[in-house]
Order: C-alpha cells, then structure tokens, then sequence
C-alpha cells in the first residue's frame, strides 16, 4: 500500500515537472513569436523575371521562397518606385502625398515630415529598423532613411547609380552611411548584401526584434554584371541587353541565398518573415545617352512581363502586378493566395505582427496578414493607383484605367481580369452599369490626392 502511494506520488512528482516543463517551452515560445521582418526589394523585376513563374532567369532562392511560403498571385504596387515606396511606408496611395511618379534630378520632393511612417509605428512595438539601398523618397540626407525613423541606414538615396562608382546618372553623390556620404569599392549588389549581413551579425541589438529592409538596385539599369553571372546565359539568350539583365537578377538571387543562409547560420530563420517584392513591374527598354554622360550602352531589352500587357509607367498589369512572396519558416502553410493585395497593404500586416492594431486613421491599408497567413478571403476591397499618365481603380473582377488629356475628355477602359489578365478587351461598352460604378468610384478616389503632383505632363 506505501509502494503504491510513494508510485502514485512520483507520477504526480513526474507530470507535474512536465507540466512546468511544456508550460514553460510554451509560454518562451510565446514570447518569440513576435518576428523579425526582412522585406527584400528588387527593383524594377518583371512578372516573367523570376523562375517559379517560368522565366529562362534562374531565380532558385527566391523559387525556394515561393515554393516554400505564400506566393501572392494578385499583389499590386505602383507603376513606378518612389510611389511604391511611399505607400509601403504610409500604408496609403503616394498620389495623397503628391507622389505620383519617380523624384529625380534635383528634386526636393520628400515625404511628408509630420506623416506616421512604418519605421516610426514599429519603434512604438520596440522593433529595431535599418534600410540598406535605395531610398528614393528625398534625395538629400536631410530628407534620408533617419528622418523617417530609421535607426541606420545605408545604401543610395536617388533611383538608380553607376553599379561600381556609387553616382546617380547626373553626377550626384547619393551613395551614403547614415547620411553621410561615403565612398567605397565594390559592385552596389554585393555592398547592400556584406552590409545587411554585418547589420544583423554585428550593428543591431539582440534584444530587439528587427525590421530590416533590404533593397537592391538590380535589375535596375545601368546594367554592368561579370560575366560570371552571364556565362549561364549565353546560348539560351542571345540577346545581350537581356542577357545582362538576367544575369542582374541572377546576381541579386545568389544574394538573397547568402542572406539566408547567414540567417540559418545565426539561429533566426525561424523567428525572422521574409517577405520579396518588385516595386513595380519591368521595363522594356533603356535610352543611355543622355545619362552617365554617355558611358553605357543602351539596351534594347531589359525585363519581361509576359503574359502581362505593357511596362513600367503605365498602369496596365504589367507596371502594377509583381512577384511577391511571403516565407516564414515552420509558420506559413505553402500556397498560392489568390487575393487583391495591394503595397499599401504591407504596414497594417506587418504593424499587426509586431503586435500593433491601433492604426492611424491617415492609413488606408487593410490588416492582410489572416489572408496570408490563413488564407481568408478579403472582403470590400479596392485597389487605387494613379500614376504617370493614367489611374486605376481594381474591384474583384472589374479594373477600370482612365487617362487623362489636357484639351479632350479621358479615355476609360473597363477590363475583367479575372477572365482577361492580359487586359486584351475594354468592355467599356458592353458593361456600362459596371463602368458607371467603377468610374464614380475611381473619381472618389481622385479627389482625394494632393492638389499637385509631381508628373504634370498630360498631353
């Protein structure tokens, strides 16, 4: 009877230990799940530039993404870079702040000082943030990463630079270190990698989970790649602009593999969101001569888009709908969403992980992550984008693009992308109630952006 009693009692003794034990692993699991966020940005990747969607590029880390994670099928950015970047750090259409087209030359144009900015939100969840390459949105280092909350900051501040001599095509210095102009030797590509891997390895405080963004200036032009990341191209493409630029991106994919294999190695693959995106889709041809003072060859091809229509400016789906994938290793069910998403979108999802549901009522974006994570549908929801010379309003099925003309009435065109992604037939006559609606909504949006805009050039 005592034996019994002293068994009974060291089961009690053992459960309760495991119990502890598992309540414990449970709550410290808890505890971690607050991830760190990387969001990787090629710059100005096409639909068709990437391997899991087909392309002759091989692409094998960011396929490992897709493969691997959520691939958003309807993902949808702005036609060009600095609009894409503005919504992404406002979670609202760059057309509200006046951002309609790239900030170029000598440009003051900047964000708005007094806006909340996805750095600063995630300050307020004690998130660590850095931004290693392009910038784009103030092209001095008053108007840098640091002013909007970024704790260090690295990289470029215009669009585009030679890839070796760090300056933007008119000669300006843009290459800098928190907002200090530096020189250094080195392709731009392998820079922004060794210096996001020593952030995470070396700058950034352990105690802290990070928002890291790493943005690349691949594919952009000028394209000047060794021919090592050529030599794969050279019999299945023969045309040499577009060989250079598949080698681009293959260059900023063997990157991206770097970077995540220094994640595995440092013990955060499994607490860190990898989230990849183009910020707009790619551009079909490069004029050099009045750039660089001449020194690089045009190219008469550069990214595809295929099957969707048109380039980079426009605001068919070939500009706005891009790669995007979202891997989070152990956390994510593999699967192709097939939900509008739109980059405005990005900070309400990302605020929502760090914890933060209280939303300024200046964002516009929608909390996305139970799509992304659960699959749940979206309801409601409306895509504006207003770019260059045109804008578009996208409700599930329906998209409808008016461009505007200085001296004569705007053209509408009314496509349903479900049935024709590729935009081939403007039902703008056949579905007049249907265009009635999206043109009463798409001018409701209108009103609603900034009185001047930075692309005043409607013919």
């Amino acid at each position: 009877m005592i034996k019994n009693m002293n068994t009974k009692k060291q089961l009690f003794i053992v459960l309760l230990i495991s119990f502890s034990i598992s309540y414990s692993q449970k709550n410290q699991k808890s505890s971690i799940e607050k991830p760190n966020i990387i969001l990787i940005i090629a710059d100005d990747a096409g639909w068709n530039d990437v391997g899991y969607h087909g392309s002759v590029i091989k692409t094998p880390n960011i396929d490992f993404l897709a493969k691997n994670g959520v691939e958003l099928d309807r993902f949808y950015v702005n036609p060009t870079c600095s609009p894409s970047r503005a919504s992404l750090f406002t979670g609202k259409p760059a057309s509200r702040m006046g951002i309609v087209a790239p900030i170029s030359d000598k440009s003051q144009l900047k964000l708005p000082d007094s806006i909340p900015t996805l750095p600063k939100l995630l300050h307020k969840n004690n998130y660590q943030t850095a931004l290693i390459g392009k910038w784009h949105l103030g092209l001095q280092p008053s108007s840098g990463p640091k002013a909007y909350g970024f704790d260090y900051s690295y990289g470029f501040l215009h669009g585009q630079l030679d890839q070796y001599s760090h300056l933007y095509k008119n000669g300006d210095k843009t290459w800098h270190r928190n907002g200090e102009f530096i020189e250094e030797k080195g392709h731009v590509t392998d820079l922004i990698t060794d210096e996001a891997i020593k952030w995470i390895t070396e700058i950034r405080d352990t105690k802290k989970s990070f928002f890291l963004e790493v943005a690349y200036s691949a594919p952009h032009f000028p394209l000047q790649e060794e021919q090592k990341w050529k030599d794969p191209y050279m019999n299945c493409i023969k045309d040499s602009s577009r060989r250079d630029y598949a080698a681009a991106m293959s260059h900023m994919d063997n990157s991206i593999g770097i970077l995540l294999e220094k994640l595995k190695q440092q013990k955060l693959d499994k607490n860190t969101l990898i989230i990849f995106m183009s910020d707009n889709g790619a551009m079909k041809d490069w004029d050099s001569k009045n750039e660089y003072n001449g020194i690089h060859p045009s190219n008469t091809t550069l990214g595809d888009n295929t099957p969707l229509r048109d380039w980079k400016t426009s605001n068919y789906e070939g500009a706005i709908r891009v790669p995007c994938i979202f891997y989070w290793k152990d956390h994510l069910n593999t699967f192709k969403n097939e939900n509008y998403i739109s980059v405005i979108d990005l900070l309400p999802g990302i605020l929502s992980l760090a914890g933060d549901n209280n939303l300024s009522k200046s964002i516009e974006g929608k909390n996305v992550w139970p799509s992304i994570s659960e699959n749940k549908a979206i309801a409601d929801q409306e895509i504006y984008v207003r770019g260059h010379l045109q804008e578009s309003l996208i409700k599930k099925p329906w998209k409808i693009i008016r461009t505007r003309h200085a001296n004569t009435p705007a053209d509408l065109e009314l496509y349903n992308i479900e049935k024709d992604p590729e935009e081939k037939k403007n039902l703008i006559q056949e579905e007049k109630s249907v265009a009635e609606k999206m043109g009463i909504a798409l001018e409701n949006q209108f009103k609603k952006d900034a009185k001047k805009v930075n692309y005043d050039k409607i013919k």
